[in-house]
């Protein structure tokens, strides 16, 4: 069952809705989802751009082999992948169940304190190999907590929304995804120049990485606080809970994820975000690391700048994207954006692919094309996920649709090695960006259109 089978709103909810008390609750609410995101995405990237130099501290002394050392650093971040999807559907649950403002500032004081304990960590000079996995562990256990932190700030947000806007929020709230990227990135630029990175020893790699963590700390327990003092409980879910409590609606009869997982809306998100996390890997994972560190040749220097540029524009992509699918409706913008991935981005990276020698800002300029055209679907997506569940497992839909269809995607290296034996490399790269696109195309084919969606 979808939320297209409730029933409308009622005339007096949507004279509620344009009261001065409710414009407030939904101000309060965008703004808390808007900040979650952010701390979200920015301790997601402390990892990637503040801890991987630093690594080299919770490492055995002298020279360590290159494949070891990969080991090393693919862990930490992976560990951090496998613990979103379990925070999802465990902070979810905990969401429809026990309301989502008590769910967010449980899961976001959580990986406040966890953040805060691995700034604390001793070195490899100290615990010995402990220090590492005790980093690991952390990270996992960081990653649950991130898991739930957007799980219920982002469906009470949009359940505060009016029809109309949803579009609009949505993609203000996903926009903190690049935000995010630009402040940490700024963060480490600062932390480089200030503390030098010069062996296990120096200043850097002892205590310098410590700051941004302290830093995203602190974000997370200002964002906790924020919840408690001014985000209210959605209005919506607490209604769904009265109309259960008096045996009107039998909702998800107390399992919120089994409900889930049965649903067709499930299975047809999962499988137009699969395609869509598909193509998001190939602008944030592969194109930085390979495409331009390798294939294009970029400096590091020049990699940053034009990673910032990108970014930058992509935080007014995303709200465009949504005041767009909010215009000409969300399925008829996942199709077309998935056919424009299929197509045009496909073109762009093979500019890119075999970009070695081109002037700097020609490159930079195809990147921002090829990322916008790209990331395009991630400005409409929270209001459609929350658009195609109840309100009793909206929650838990959108962290499962949201999060587990990540993992197979977080793949694409080995799905690159394996199109490798039959084709070259760079072909291979199209192959999948393109079967991305299709795939995300296809899923949003098969679900129905959301954007008049009634959530009372």
């Amino acid at each position: 069952m979808t939320s297209h089978e409730q029933p409308g709103a009622a005339t007096s909810t949507a004279a509620t809705a344009e009261s001065p008390e409710r414009v407030a609750k939904r101000r309060s609410a965008t703004r808390g989802a808007f900040f979650a995101e952010f701390v979200d995405m920015f301790d997601i990237y402390l990892p990637t751009v503040v801890l991987t130099p630093a690594l080299i501290y919770f490492q055995p002394p002298g020279q360590v082999d290159p494949g070891t050392a990969a080991i090393f650093t693919s862990l930490v971040f992976v560990t951090t992948l496998v613990g979103r999807p379990i925070g999802a559907a465990v902070f979810g649950a905990l969401a429809d169940r026990l309301g989502r403002r008590r769910s967010t500032i449980i899961s976001v004081t959580g990986f406040g304190v966890i953040t805060l304990l691995i700034a604390l960590i001793p070195g490899y000079g100290t615990l010995g190999v402990a220090s590492y996995w005790l980093l690991i562990v952390l990270r996992f256990l960081d990653g649950i907590c991130l898991g739930g932190g957007y799980t219920g700030a982002l469906p009470l947000a949009m359940e505060y929304s009016t029809k109309s806007r949803r579009g609009l929020l949505g993609g203000v709230i996903l926009a903190a995804f690049p935000l995010a990227y630009v402040v940490i990135t700024l963060v480490g630029l600062a932390c480089f120049a200030l503390f030098p990175l010069a062996g296990p020893d120096s200043a850097y790699a002892v205590w310098g990485w410590r700051v941004p963590f302290v830093l995203g700390a602190l974000l997370a327990f200002a964002l906790a606080v924020y919840y408690v003092r001014s985000v209210s409980e959605s209005e919506i879910w607490q209604a769904a809970e009265a109309a259960k409590a008096e045996g009107t609606s039998q909702g998800g009869a107390g399992r919120p994820l089994l409900a889930v997982l049965r649903s067709p809306a499930f299975l047809q998100v999962f499988g137009m975000m699969t395609g869509f996390w598909l193509t998001q890997n190939l602008v944030t994972l592969f194109l930085p690391t390979t495409v331009l560190r390798n294939l294009v040749g970029l400096s590091n220097n020049q990699l940053t700048v034009t990673l910032l540029i990108a970014y930058v524009c992509l935080v007014g992509s995303y709200i465009a994207a949504g005041v767009i699918g909010q215009r000409i409706g969300r399925r008829r913008f996942f199709v077309i954006s998935g056919v424009l991935i299929a197509t045009v981005g496909v073109a762009v990276m093979a500019v890119l692919v075999n970009g070695r020698g081109l002037p700097l800002g020609l490159v930079i300029l195809v990147v921002v094309v090829f990322s916008i055209v790209v990331t395009a679907p991630w400005g409409v997506v929270l209001p459609y996920i929350t658009e195609r569940f109840r309100t009793d497992v909206r929650a838990s839909g959108f962290g499962l649709g949201f999060s587990v269809s990540v993992v197979i995607p977080s793949f694409y290296a080995f799905f690159l090695e394996g199109l490798g034996g039959v084709m070259p490399y760079a072909v291979a790269v199209l192959v999948l960006l393109a079967l991305g696109g299709l795939l995300g195309a296809g899923g949003a084919l098969a679900g129905p259109e959301t954007k008049d969606v009634d959530f009372e």
